[in-house]
């Protein structure tokens, strides 16, 4: 297969890129031809980095927006960088936050960040990938050091962020120390010497700031590459762990398909566009179809769930995990396959569904029973206090998709 031309390699990484303005976007758009052409000329890969910082344990799909823009640049021969922050995530980003963000512990960012690289690399080519943990370099700036970054930024710029100034409208307080947040990260971009920086289009700013620390250290500035946000599973707000509404890459195959098909008829352009392999003339005809009433939403839903699957745990397992749910969810079967628990005796139920690992916690667990979000036998159990009897073979439901067959020892 030959080399895309330059004018196919633009028209590939900028699909999706989303700026807010016109004017931002063709000017990136001519910094990053001219990029490549020096780097055709010269044989020297462009340096492209996108930062994650490590808050959760898990990647979701919206994380893998930008992973796929990095592993096309790897694909043109480029060197992807993977910056996992530990330092970044100590402070908080205050992109698109109406409140400053829980500051976690460092304990915790290091813990985080241990399961990053191994869900990474399921879509990275882990031989050709640079990692770097910026803790490596902002941990060591001293208080002059952090005093000439902040010299080169006004407060009325900071301020002028769309978020910053509502809250400050609304008397909500600022910290000083999210004001720090752009300045980190503006500064990863000088330590690495990056020709490229991707991130979410509510980035701009910080992947701005540097292209302005570049200029102010001699090097040239970087290329921003920005792409909108994908929606969570309910269809209005941004995909996060922390409202529940997301599809981590490393869950069951069964749970990527069944969150999938549990999106509004809405969510599915965002999802096909930013987290798919297909092409825009290919998802334009899909939708149009739809719109025409030529094919029911349902039917376009489960090839976008199929997609999603078989990106990560390839076409055996879409196919399975197609098949539990046509089994489970429509045809309101049980599922062939599911895995048993043997109980000694009368165990209490928050016990076996945290034992099964269908929580993380008893608190959870707890909450999944008064949520009312499991079942024994097709029967709502109500009470945290239920004690399952082992003398017969039974079924434990937990929220729509997990199954697990009780017996006695």
């Amino acid at each position: 297969m030959s080399r895309p031309t330059i004018d196919e390699q633009v028209a590939m990484l900028m699909r999706g890129a989303e700026f807010g303005d016109e004017q931002t976007r063709t000017h990136m758009q001519a910094e990053l031809r001219e990029r490549l052409i020096e780097a055709e000329k010269t044989g020297r890969p462009l340096r492209v980095y996108c930062g994650y910082d490590p808050t959760a344990v898990d990647l979701t799909l919206g994380h893998t927006i930008t992973m796929r823009k990095l592993q096309q640049f790897q694909e043109l021969g480029h060197q992807a960088i993977f910056v996992i922050g530990t330092f970044t995530a100590l402070i908080g980003d205050p992109s698109d936050r109406d409140k400053a963000r829980p500051r976690p512990t460092l304990e915790q960012v290091e813990a985080n960040a241990r399961t990053y690289l191994r869900q990474a690399f399921r879509i990275l080519d882990s031989e050709r990938t640079e990692v770097r943990r910026n803790g490596e370099w902002l941990s060591r700036l001293n208080f002059e050091e952090i005093i000439n970054l902040a010299a080169q930024f006004t407060v009325q710029q900071f301020l002028a962020r769309e978020n910053f100034t509502k809250r400050y409208e609304h008397g909500d307080p600022i910290w000083l120390h999210e004001f720090l947040y752009a300045l980190m990260q503006g500064y990863d971009a000088v330590m690495l010497q990056t020709d490229v920086q991707l991130g979410g289009s509510e980035q701009l700013f910080n992947l701005m700031v540097g292209r302005k620390l570049q200029e102010f250290f001699g090097q040239r500035p970087q290329v921003c590459i920005t792409f909108p946000i994908l929606v969570g599973t309910d269809g209005t707000l941004r995909m996060s762990k922390s409202t529940g509404n997301y599809v981590g890459i490393d869950e069951p195959p069964e749970d990527k398909y069944g969150k999938t098909m549990s999106i509004p008829d809405s969510a599915m352009r965002n999802w096909f566009e930013l987290v798919t392999r297909w092409m825009p003339a290919q998802i334009d005809a899909l939708l149009g179809a739809v719109e025409r009433g030529e094919v029911h939403p349902m039917e376009v839903k489960k090839k976008l769930a199929w997609e999603i699957v078989s990106m990560f745990d390839g076409d055996e397992a879409a196919e399975r995990a197609a098949a539990h749910f046509e089994q489970v969810h429509q045809q309101r079967e049980l599922p062939q396959e599911m895995p048993t628990y043997k109980l000694a005796g009368p165990t209490n139920v928050v016990d076996i569904i945290f034992a099964a690992g269908f929580a993380p916690s008893k608190s959870q667990a707890r909450r999944l029973v008064q949520q009312g979000a499991v079942k024994l036998d097709g029967e709502p159990v109500t009470s945290i206090e239920t004690q399952v009897e082992a003398e017969n073979e039974q079924i434990l439901q937990v929220g729509k998709r997990r199954f697990l067959r009780l017996v006695g020892q």
